[in-house]
C-alpha cells in the first residue's frame, strides 16, 4: 500500500492571527502508519511536535529561510 502525504502551509494563517491548530488536526485525521504530514510554518511549532508524537508521529523539523519552518512527521504509532 502507498504511504499518503498531506502537505499544509499554515503562515498565512498565522499572519492573519487565526489558530491553525484545527486545521492541522484534521489534516492528520486519516493519517496511517508510515503516512507523511509536511507543515509550512512561519516558526518552529515546538509545542505541536508533543501533541503530535502523542498521537504516534516522528519529526523532522527544517529551516528553510527565515520565517519559513517546514516540518515533516511521519506516523509510527497504531493508526486509529
Amino acid at each position: 500500500m502507498e504511504k499518503k502525504i498531506v502537505e499544509l502551509d499554515v503562515r498565512e494563517d498565522l499572519k492573519n492571527k487565526l489558530e491553525p491548530f484545527q486545521k492541522i488536526m484534521s489534516a492528520i485525521a486519516d493519517l496511517d502508519e508510515e503516512d507523511v504530514f509536511i507543515l509550512h510554518a512561519p516558526f518552529e511549532p515546538i509545542p505541536l511536535f508533543g501533541v503530535l508524537k502523542a498521537k504516534g508521529f516522528a519529526h523532522k523539523a527544517v529551516e528553510i529561510e527565515k520565517k519559513h519552518w517546514k516540518v515533516t512527521f511521519i506516523k509510527r504509532g497504531p493508526s486509529k
